[in-house]
């Protein structure tokens, strides 16, 4: 089984960027569906986005769209979530989620679609 652990969580100012990571150990990261989430206080986790292993699948929210992207480099094991004119809203945990089974555009933000879950990443976005 893999195991995922994010980094590159901090604090930015509004409309600073930051890239963070999912490193997986334990199996190779291109066996596996990949989507990237957030949990801000007292609200659910969101799906943000999803990248298949074909790279068929691209998938980003509204609230993200546009400035967030997606990307894997399977030489390095690892998946990023580039983040660039962050704004207070952003902030949350982020997690990144993998999975071997397919999925789509219209299920790749749904928890329940991925067996493996990193720990979580903490992203303040304030001035």
């Amino acid at each position: 089984q893999v195991r995922l652990v994010e980094s590159g969580g901090g604090s930015v100012q509004p409309g600073g960027s930051l890239r963070l990571s999912c490193t997986a150990s334990g199996d190779t990261l291109d066996n596996y569906n990949i989507g990237w989430f957030r949990q801000a206080p007292g609200k659910e986790r969101e799906g943000i986005s999803c990248l298949s292993r074909s790279r068929r699948v691209v998938y980003y929210s509204d609230s993200v769209k546009g400035r967030f992207t997606i990307s894997r480099d399977n030489a390095q094991n690892t998946s990023y979530l580039q983040m660039n004119n962050l704004k207070p809203e952003d902030t949350a945990v982020y997690y990144c989620a993998a999975d071997a089974r397919p999925f789509t555009s219209a299920s790749c933000t749904r928890t329940s679609v991925y067996e493996y879950w990193g720990q979580g990443t903490q992203v303040v976005v304030a001035s």
